[in-house]
């Protein structure tokens, strides 16, 4: 049975006539569809794209984006919101490509059995809130059990409670009996977590499964741990064909692929099966920088936990095994990263935040310094390569035209002083200020 051409005409006017009348009904209650701006001066401005700074930045955002930068004196914008920061540094909002926002520090032993996927997404909120407050507005969260960081990543995108922007894993992926298994339960109880999987058919099917429930990102465990007892962070879990399988498969899905690898040789075949990064490198050789150079990997170093750990372990009554194994890879991971650095090796900032105390990931850069990068090249690990790792280099990572706007400034020089970016005064994220202790203006409700 045909439309006809004059019923067609007259449902066209029907609804070009409730078109008209429906932005007749809009502009009589007054609503506005333009994006809300904002203006922020400053004394300096770190561009990491050109590794050098800029004098007295104006920078426009629109809505949630960065609309242009520019150097000088700018008239006033009609209705702009303006952010006066004085002489403070702006850089752009930092990124941490290791946390773990659903874990406190702490845990490792069987207190952590009576933690349930509510209350671990809940642990989360608060940490995400920690994390967002010490300039980190952009995280990779690479394990948690339940899929809880992928409830947390949900609320946090629903607006429900605040905090940075997220990749998550959800559950990593290991060996039965490894160190992304649980293994503190007697055999009576035939548990395993929920990311193992033995044999390149299961890995597939499990790969397939964590994309299914959530995951942007896959995590896996090539080598033993510190946290997980039985195991021996010098040895590999998954063989190579294993590993093959696992980042081919992610791979075809449009995930990348993160491994936890301590020993040598797990590193080697990770980065031979085409990861994209290795997260720790401890036991990491020179053949395997060169594979890592050739391959053009990134390492996540986590050294900031190397350093915090020394002084404050003994006081947080970790399990014995835990103490065992650190005693043996901070050493170790201390010479190795440092051989790393200087080799030229890609580095991707990530903090293993949740081993330590959520909020004091800008640690990172002063102990990657200390360690043998330049405050230059810790700065990019922490902006622009991290931004690259998570293949968000074109809404993240600078403070460019048509970026997110995400925005951090300190008072002083971090050039000078690197500490000075483990206290940042001022944090927005996507256009919206959350703390700001430099200017009497904000254009957003600010969390304190």
């Amino acid at each position: 049975m045909g439309f006809g051409r004059g019923r067609y005409n007259r449902f066209r006017r029907i609804t070009l006539i409730i078109y008209v009348l429906s932005l007749g009904v809009a502009s009589l209650f007054g609503q506005d569809t333009k994006p809300a701006q904002t203006v922020i001066r400053a004394g300096k401005l770190y561009d990491p794209i050109a590794g050098r700074m800029l004098d007295r930045p104006v920078i426009v955002i629109t809505g949630n984006k960065i609309e242009s930068v520019s150097n000088g004196k700018r008239d006033s914008i009609s209705g702009a919101t303006l952010i006066d920061l004085g002489d403070a540094t702006v850089l752009p909002g930092f990124i941490d490509v290791h946390t773990h926002l659903t874990f406190d520090a702490g845990g490792g032993g069987y207190e952590g059995l009576g933690i349930s996927s509510p209350r671990a997404a809940l642990i989360g909120a608060k940490n995400a809130r920690l994390t967002l407050l010490a300039g980190f507005t952009t995280v990779r969260n690479v394990g948690a059990e339940r899929y809880a960081d992928v409830a947390l990543r949900d609320a946090i995108n629903a607006g429900d409670v605040i905090g940075p922007r997220m990749q998550v894993s959800g559950p990593p992926l290991g060996i039965t009996g490894g160190h992304c298994d649980s293994n503190l339960l007697p055999f009576e109880f035939h548990y395993s977590a929920e990311g193992v999987a033995d044999g390149p058919e299961a890995v597939m099917h499990r790969v397939r499964e964590v994309i299914k429930y959530g995951a942007d990102v896959i995590k896996f465990c090539a080598s033993g741990g510190v946290f997980s007892k039985g195991d021996n962070p010098l040895l590999e879990q998954y063989s190579p064909e294993e590993m093959r399988v696992l980042i081919s498969e992610a791979h075809r899905l449009g995930r990348k692929v993160a491994t936890h690898g301590h020993s040598a040789l797990s590193i080697k075949d990770a980065v031979r099966a085409d990861v994209d990064s290795i997260e720790h490198g401890i036991f990491l050789d020179d053949e395997g920088i060169e594979l890592m150079k050739q391959h053009n990997t990134f390492l996540v170093p986590t050294s900031y936990p190397l350093f915090w750990f020394e002084e404050h372990a003994p006081q947080m009554h970790l399990p014995p095994w835990v103490m065992e194994k650190s005693a043996i890879i901070i050493p170790a991971a201390k010479k190795n990263m440092a051989k790393a650095f200087h080799s030229g090796a890609r580095v991707a900032l990530g903090t293993d935040a949740g081993v330590y105390p959520h909020g004091l990931n800008g640690g990172e850069f002063w102990s990657m310094v200390e360690l043998g990068l330049t405050p230059t090249q810790a700065l990019q690990s922490g902006t622009l390569n991290a931004a690259e790792l998570m293949g968000w280099s074109d809404r993240i990572g600078a403070i460019r035209p048509g970026m997110l706007a995400d925005v951090v400034a300190v008072k002083g020089d971090p050039f000078s002083d690197i500490r000075l970016l483990q206290h940042v005064q001022f944090v927005m994220k996507d256009g919206i200020v959350y703390k700001n202790e430099i200017s009497g203006q904000s254009s957003a409700a600010q969390v304190q």
